[in-house]
């Protein structure tokens, strides 16, 4: 998926996130990792990590099996697509 081309909203963002296991947000600088079997963040909590400042899913993002990476952090994308 292109986050670029298929622009998710609130609504769409959630219901991917039903679909994974583990999210992978970058922040700036920092990775933010959510293991959805353990922890049960609440939507807003979710939206802040899924959505930019447009209010779309944030690009890029990035799903491998039931992982979701979102934005760009070079040694997270090198340890999970190896």
């Amino acid at each position: 998926m292109d986050a670029k081309k298929q622009i998710l909203k609130e609504k769409e963002a959630l219901a991917l996130v039903r679909e994974v296991d583990e999210i992978y947000a970058t922040k700036g600088q920092k990775v933010i990792y959510v293991d959805l079997r353990k922890d049960k963040p609440g939507s807003a909590q979710l939206l802040a990590l899924l959505l930019g400042p447009t209010g779309n899913l944030r690009a890029p993002t990035l799903r491998k099996g039931r992982t979701l990476v979102v934005g760009f952090d070079a040694a997270t994308y090198e340890k999970l697509l190896r």
